[in-house]
């Protein structure tokens, strides 16, 4: 399959303090890659560097074949590149509605723009019964739906999910996964950290593992599952932290 985005030994840092230290990676397209690790990997500064908000120190990432590595948010925005951070970033005043139009502000087609709405509001039927409300009268779970909506209003070619389940009640996480499966079986490529490691790696094509800013071990979700190495340092207690 065709390589959508390739990150090859990168290293980012924050001032001083090195956080990447050689990470590579590749997703091929329509692929759900789960990036997992303990405190402290890299896991949500790779997003990052990704998405534009860090600029990488050496290495390179590119999309499609294209060298975006160091490009700012707006600019990977309009390339096709989706992020839904670990913390929330809805407008609270504002309905869901209102909220979801925002995830397509860098389209034209109003009609299109419409029908995908419509589409999202499918997916999550929670939102279609309540799209005039404000978004902050949202509980935690509707408000991951919103936002991954939000992202999807994009069309994007990669869509990167930070830490989609963090702080939800188990019934509601499991909903999320199941609307991420949604999500990938349309053909959208997905790149999530996530914390719960051992659900992850049931609903991922591909997964990696980062410890210390580096990658240390890849390979499909049900492989990784099954060894025993990666049992033991990661999946003892069910989860892996952020």
């Amino acid at each position: 399959m065709t390589s959508v985005l390739v990150v090859d030994d990168v290293h980012a840092s924050y001032g001083r303090f090195d956080v990447l230290r050689g990470v590579s990676l590749r997703v091929a397209s329509g692929e759900l890659v789960a990036v997992l690790g303990p405190n402290g990997a890299g896991k949500s500064t790779l997003l990052k560097t990704i998405a534009g908000f860090l600029a990488p120190r050496q290495g390179s990432i590119t999309l499609d074949g294209e060298a975006i590595g160091g490009l700012r948010p707006p600019a990977l925005l309009r390339k096709g590149i989706a992020y839904v951070m670990q913390r929330s970033s809805l407008f609270p005043k504002m309905t869901i509605q209102e909220n979801l139009e925002l995830g397509a502000y860098v389209r034209e087609t109003t009609d299109e723009v419409r029908t995908d709405i419509e589409r999202v509001l499918a997916l999550f039927p929670r939102l279609a019964e309540r799209r005039r409300q404000r978004a902050e009268g949202l509980s935690g779970g509707e408000r991951r739906m919103l936002e991954i909506g939000r992202g999807l209003l994009l069309r994007p070619r990669l869509l990167l999910l930070d830490e989609p389940t963090m702080g939800l009640a188990p019934l509601v996480m499991d909903l999320i996964f199941d609307k991420i499966l949604e999500v990938r079986a349309t053909g959208t490529t997905v790149v999530m950290v996530e914390q719960n490691a051992r659900r992850a790696l049931e609903v991922s094509d591909r997964a990696y593992v980062l410890e210390q800013g580096q990658t240390r071990v890849e390979g499909r979700g049900e492989e990784l599952l099954r060894s025993e190495a990666v049992r033991r340092a990661y999946l003892g207690s069910g989860t892996a932290g952020r």
